[in-house]
């Protein structure tokens, strides 16, 4: 189990903060761990944080990134996914992701996909531009340099020239109609839909319950990853 997450909410500057991420290691779990313990911090260490979160979390995600790989000796030379959400006084959320890591929105009970799932066909011109090449091989899915199946991802030296670490940020109003934000690691996703995953969250009003039922319903439809899952329920 290479997966760490986070989960908790913060006091700062009259503001109140929501701090949720799935972390997904392959190769070891020293970069998901790092991340665990150090993203957020460096996120919220940004100056213009307050004014421009989106431009922060970009910034952090790659000094992130750039630490992990000037400490491999210690880290080692995996890596790892990340979806990252923060919720500003339960009324703005911001998400970003690197990899296939999901965070899904349930408004009014339909299923809205706040990230994108990084995979190497679908940033193939990237890869091949930085010199790397795509397999496909029968009965696999696809991977980058015929190893791994991301196409972002932290850390990763020995592929580093040939993947992207920059995340996809979005954000968004937490109005009257949005319920349930769901994010989870791909083992997760492999088994089921984002719909699913809203239906089956929404059966309980206690999130800390419905995130169980998520990965025991993942379980049960017999995936073979890592499964982590956190929901968070808006009033």
């Amino acid at each position: 189990m290479e997966d760490y997450h986070v989960a908790k909410f913060a006091q700062i500057k009259d503001n109140e903060l929501g701090l949720f991420a799935i972390y997904d290691g392959h190769l070891g779990d020293r970069v998901p761990a790092y991340l665990q313990k150090h993203l957020f911090t460096n996120i919220l260490r940004e100056e213009e944080f307050w004014e421009d979160p989106t431009l922060s979390i970009s910034k952090a995600y790659e000094i992130t990134d750039q630490e992990i790989l000037s400490n491999s000796s210690d880290l080692g030379r995996g890596g790892s996914t990340a979806v990252t959400a923060i919720l500003i006084n339960g009324r703005r959320l911001w998400i970003a992701n690197v990899g296939d890591s999901r965070a899904v929105l349930s408004r009014k009970g339909q299923a809205l996909q706040m990230t994108i799932d990084h995979e190497p066909n679908m940033e193939r011109g990237s890869i091949e531009n930085r010199g790397g090449f795509v397999s496909n091989l029968p009965g696999d899915v696809p991977r980058v340099n015929g190893q791994l199946a991301v196409s972002r991802a932290f850390g990763d030296k020995s592929l580093k020239s040939h993947l992207r670490s920059d995340p996809d940020v979005q954000n968004t109003d937490i109005d009257v109609d949005t319920e349930i934000l769901i994010i989870a690691s791909d083992g997760l996703w492999k088994v089921m839909t984002n719909q699913d995953a809203v239906d089956i969250a929404r059966r309980s009003k206690d999130p800390q319950k419905a995130a169980k039922q998520l990965t025991a319903e993942a379980l049960k439809r017999d995936s073979k990853d890592d499964i982590s899952c956190v929901v968070v329920k808006f009033r």
